[in-house]
């Protein structure tokens, strides 16, 4: 019985370790962000200057910048629900695949996330029409 209580221990070390291992989870509160439409709540975690793709928009913004330009998004394109569908990395950064459901419309998103001072910041935000 000892012998299996130290290999369940292990075993959960191991399975500890290994998710210590693939980067930085997607903060919760960009996940409510895209879900509820919020661009101050999504923005909260972007670094100070991000890559940013929002349809006709392609550059490095400020994240206030970026902030408007996510807000204006949601006007014209307002979230029914967002699903993480694919997220991976390693240590220090990690990338995260969703899509964003508005009315009539599926949109891809993209994350790049990095940690810096041990909180998780968005690097590169992607949101492109997805094709049927």
């Amino acid at each position: 019985m000892r012998r299996i209580k130290n290999i369940v221990l292990v075993l959960m070390l191991l399975l500890s370790m290994s998710l210590a291992v693939l980067g930085q989870k997607v903060p919760e509160n960009v996940l409510m962000g895209l879900k509820t439409g919020n661009a101050q709540e999504l923005s909260k975690n972007f670094s100070d200057n991000i890559e940013l793709v929002v349809l006709e928009n392609d550059n490095v913004y400020s994240q206030a910048h970026a902030q408007q330009i996510i807000a204006d998004f949601f006007k014209d394109y307002p979230p029914q629900d967002f699903t993480l569908i694919h997220q991976g990395g390693k240590e220090d950064a990690s990338y995260a695949i969703g899509n964003l459901h508005v009315k009539n419309e599926k949109f891809r998103v993209y994350f790049l996330i990095k940690s810096n001072n041990g909180q998780s910041l968005v690097h590169q935000l992607r949101i492109e029409r997805q094709t049927k």
